[in-house]
């Protein structure tokens, strides 16, 4: 069965393997999420499990909202995840970091970090223009965008921008360690985002 659970990035710490080697992991603490609403391949097109996670005030939950919740409590943040059996669930189940292992391979979604307005050095990677020989103000330029045919830029051109704050995905993130008393799962590596944030777990 597909294993997921929404959490909070507290941030990046090192921990001491069994062999005495140095492994860097990311702390996300995941309180116990619980099922809103199932979603069936017959009825709705597809399967999928739908999980509330947090709290927040009741005034600040739409009536809309709480009659969505059906009295489980105000969630904060709602997200739904594809399941191939759908029958496996039933509203108002809790889940919670038990159902992680120690050696699963994690697949994390977050937002990351939103780096504001900048130039194609940062954003792309470009090299630059030269620094000496006569060059002067070009060091960080994109250069050349095409200026002949079609006598527009073309959609999709690498330019400067807004950078990050974008959903990130990373794949086969190891779980080194599960707390459930403290409702804390280890993942080997980074995780999109800064501490506070939303993370997606699925493993």
């Amino acid at each position: 069965m597909k294993r997921f659970i929404l959490g909070k990035k507290l941030g990046c710490v090192q921990l001491i393997g069994d062999k005495g080697e140095i492994i860097p992991v990311t702390l996300i603490c995941a309180e116990d999420s619980v099922v809103l609403q199932v979603k069936e391949k017959d009825k709705d097109g597809y399967a999928s499990v739908q999980i509330g996670s947090g709290s927040k005030k009741e005034k600040n939950t739409s009536k809309a909202m709480k009659g969505h919740f059906k009295n489980l409590g105000n969630f904060r943040t709602v997200k739904e995840f594809k399941v191939e059996n759908a029958s496996d669930y039933k509203v108002g189940d809790k889940i919670s970091v038990s159902g992680f292992s120690v050696g699963d391979m994690a697949t994390v979604s977050a937002t990351s970090i939103g780096k504001g307005f900048q130039g194609v050095v940062k954003r792309h990677n470009f090299a630059g223009g030269p620094a000496s020989h006569g060059h002067r103000d070009v060091l960080r330029r994109p250069g050349s965008i095409g200026g002949r045919f079609p006598q527009h830029v073309l959609k999709g051109k690498r330019m400067a921008g807004r950078m990050g704050g974008e959903r990130v995905t990373i794949k086969n993130l190891k779980i080194i360690r599960v707390d459930e008393d403290k409702k804390i799962i280890a993942v080997n590596g980074s995780v999109p985002g800064k501490a506070g944030s939303i993370v997606e777990v699925k493993a």
